[in-house]
């Protein structure tokens, strides 16, 4: 996907994440993060949105922590969270394509990271705050959630923050049912995950289904679609692989 499609992404599900809090209420309860309700998921993304947009608008080429969560709650919380993502969104699309700046994961370049690592960041809250307001969620597109997996995959848990580790060694293999090559093949141990595309490995557990669900149960958000082999590799997965911000 090009840099401009996701920032197009960040655009709309920021929109919709808004419109569906705004519906649900600041009080509804997430159902895939209990401990957070609304209001609570609008203050971290509206916090991620400003501090995203911190690097690429100021061009700031080292870390720096979050700015912190607003002590605002109800319609005034709403229209602060819509006003950090439009600026997110106002930011990505000005920046200059070779604007240099800090960002975390591989990429072929800043600008491209930060719009993607929004979009998704974005998509992932979006489906949280939908399924606070209950009913059926906005569609995730299938080449969106087989980009997202490679984030996932390939990003984060390359990485050595990674805890899926497993002191006996595992292959977890994952399938998309709706798009022919869309495999990927996880090998774990006691160091960070290591994925490759296609079938690499025998895998002692499979998971397969369609992007978007695959996407949705690798960020913890929805039931592994289909489980064949050894569920444990999957229960390991779900107690291991949270993101958190830190």
């Amino acid at each position: 996907m090009e840099t401009a499609e996701f920032i197009a992404a960040l655009d709309r599900d920021g929109r919709l994440l808004a419109d569906a809090a705004e519906e649900a209420g600041g009080d509804a309860t997430v159902p895939a993060c209990p401990e957070w309700q609304v209001r609570d998921l609008l203050r971290h993304t509206g916090m991620v949105h400003r501090w995203a947009a911190a690097f690429v608008g100021e061009r700031r080429t080292s870390s720096h922590p979050g700015g912190g969560l607003p002590d605002l709650d109800g319609a005034e919380l709403v229209a602060w969270f819509r006003e950090g993502h439009r600026h997110l969104v106002g930011t990505l699309s000005h920046a200059e394509p070779d604007v240099q700046c800090w960002h975390f994961l591989p990429a072929t370049s800043p600008l491209a990271f930060w719009a993607r690592r929004q979009a998704h960041e974005t998509a992932v809250h979006r489906i949280d705050a939908e399924s606070a307001r209950g009913g059926t969620p906005t569609a995730i597109a299938p080449d969106f959630a087989a980009d997202g997996i490679d984030e996932l995959l390939h990003g984060f848990h390359a990485r050595s923050r990674s805890r899926v580790r497993s002191e006996e060694p595992r292959v977890l293999r994952v399938r998309a049912t709706d798009a022919d090559g869309a495999v990927w093949t996880v090998r774990l141990s006691a160091e960070p995950p290591v994925t490759e595309a296609g079938d690499a490995a025998a895998a002692d557990c499979e998971v397969t289904g369609p992007l978007a669900q695959l996407y949705l149960s690798l960020w913890n958000r929805v039931p592994f679609p289909h489980v064949t082999g050894d569920a444990s590799v999957t229960g390991l997965w779900r107690e291991k692989s949270a993101v958190v911000w830190a």
